[in-house]
């Protein structure tokens, strides 16, 4: 038998390992770039393929896709085979070798005309670098949705070190672009980091190609006939790309509101939203993703009580590891911007408006990774409407408080309107799934532990960092950190809420 923990260990490993290169890629666009007009641009050119990227690739379609193939694979357990579930995704495949170079061409054709609309309050000047860049880019939502695929399989197989690691070659190709690209274009380097980004894609597409031979993956052209599976894929992700589609609104609004701010303010979002999304991506995606496979299954087979006990331990083991990460920000979040990002065009004023937003990003961390998780379920249980029912209603909440936020707190007021919209995402989709998801004494229990601990911890970390504050960044990051891991990982081992992570999901599905 497999266990969730082990899955959740490795893709966290796995995942950790990219996020620290992420943070890596961070610090050397910090310093060769800051907070400046230059990566503003950057940034805008590259939200439409992001955008495309959570719809049509790692988002939608990964979310869409894993349930399906994962349905066919037990269905066709008692032939013993994946010969049906092969066949899907080599239809899925064949299809998107004729979709992806339209929406390419679409998107570096158009670049003059969307670019101006998501920056409106760009000078001239910032606009034609944007347009300049988001040509350069866009083909990489062809390259990343083709990797989406390779990584649905390789998850439906369990197989989800190797699909989470696949990033590390993203970040590494972006850090190429940054360090070595970027001078064969000395007037303007941050082309350099538009060629990292395929770069980037193209590595972490062709790294999965070995674990899929590996797995007896056999690709064939397949266009007609359509296969079943494709219809139920295409009504799966419909409402999936909606969902997705109204929460990348937060983020179009955000920085259509950030264009018209004094430059750098869309990259101080930028910086402190990559450590937000540190730990969301290292634990909280970790979790969701290892649980997909496993809700499938247990849904596929009609095994309700162990759909329900995996979603209630998933959402409890996002509270063991994403409260103490939210305390750990809030109270060094400073420091760690310091650290990492204050050198060369980055200074102490850019960090101050980075700290400010991430003091306010935090706020969300929790919610954000109960929302991974209840997605999972509601795609796993194909009540795909769910998600997007809690998201349009956040995404409301979300602009009205931009609106209201944004002229006396700045970039702080955005970063606090997207918090609270994760609040209000998570609780509505805790009232829909209440029937799946079900709460007896000891999950209170259990969670008011973990409160506890982290309690402990946050004494802990803010004890060491008074007496450490006034030295290095890097040892007033150290101490504390280390400090508040030891009293927290004692006190998990002490109450056993270890137990938590090593023994829950043993019986799942281990296809």
């Amino acid at each position: 038998m497999r266990r969730l923990a082990r899955d959740v260990l490795l893709m966290a490993l796995a995942t950790g390992v990219s996020r620290l290169l992420g943070l890596g890629r961070e610090a050397a666009i910090a310093d060769r770039f800051g907070a400046s007009a230059a990566y503003d641009a950057f940034l805008i050119a590259f939200f439409v393929p992001h955008f495309l990227r959570s719809l049509l690739a790692e988002g939608a379609l990964s979310t869409a896709f894993v349930p399906i193939y994962t349905s066919l694979r037990v269905a066709g357990e008692d032939g013993g085979g994946s010969a049906d579930a092969e066949a899907f995704a080599s239809n899925l495949l064949t299809l998107l070798l004729v979709l992806y170079p339209i929406v390419v061409l679409a998107g570096v054709l158009l670049a003059p005309l969307y670019v101006p609309f998501l920056a409106s309050g760009f000078s001239q000047e910032k606009l034609a670098l944007a347009t300049t860049l988001a040509r350069i880019v866009f083909p990489f939502i062809a390259l990343i949705g083709f990797s989406a695929v390779f990584m649905g399989i390789l998850n439906a197989h369990h197989r989800f070190f190797p699909a989470a690691f696949a990033p590390v070659w993203f970040n590494v190709g972006m850090i190429v672009g940054i360090l070595g690209v970027a001078r064969v274009f000395p007037t303007q380097p941050i082309l350099g980091l538009a060629v990292g980004v395929l770069i980037g894609g193209a590595g972490q597409l062709c790294s999965q190609l070995p674990f899929l031979r590996r797995l007896g993956f056999r690709f064939r052209l397949t266009l007609r006939p359509i296969h079943p599976g494709i219809l139920e894929f295409l009504r799966r992700i419909a409402p999936a790309v909606l969902v997705l589609a109204v929460a990348q609104i937060n983020l179009l609004v955000d920085n259509k509101i950030a264009s018209y701010l004094p430059d750098g303010g869309i990259s101080a979002l930028q910086y402190a939203m990559r450590l937000f999304q540190l730990p969301l991506g290292v634990f909280a995606v970790s979790i969701a993703t290892a649980l997909l496979p496993r809700l499938s299954a247990a849904r596929a087979r009609g095994e309700m009580a162990r759909f329900s006990k995996d979603l209630g331990d998933g959402v409890a083991a996002s509270v063991l590891v994403l409260l103490p990460a939210t305390v750990g920000l809030w109270i060094l979040g400073g420091d760690i911007i310091r650290l990492l990002f204050e050198h060369g065009s980055f200074g102490p004023a850019e960090t101050l408006r980075t700290t400010g937003a991430l003091s306010a990003y935090v706020l969300g961390l929790l919610p954000y990774g109960f929302v991974y998780v209840q997605t999972r379920a509601c795609y796993a249980l194909g009540r795909t409407g769910l998600p997007l029912i809690a998201s349009v209603c956040a995404v409301g909440v979300n602009v009205a408080l931009d609106l209201a936020l944004v002229g006396p707190l700045q970039e702080r007021g955005l970063a606090l309107a997207t918090a609270i919209a994760g609040v209000v995402n998570a609780a509505i989709l805790f009232v829909l799934l209440r029937r799946e998801l079900s709460w007896d004494l000891r999950s209170f229990q259990r969670l008011g532990w973990i409160v506890g601990g982290t309690g402990l911890l946050a004494g802990a970390v803010f004890a060491s960092h008074r007496l450490v504050a006034s030295v290095a960044p890097a040892v007033a990051v150290a101490v504390p950190t280390i400090v508040g891991l030891a009293v927290y990982g004692a006190f998990v081992r002490g109450t056993r809420l270890w137990r938590l992570v090593s023994g829950f999901g043993e019986a799942s599905d281990d296809a």
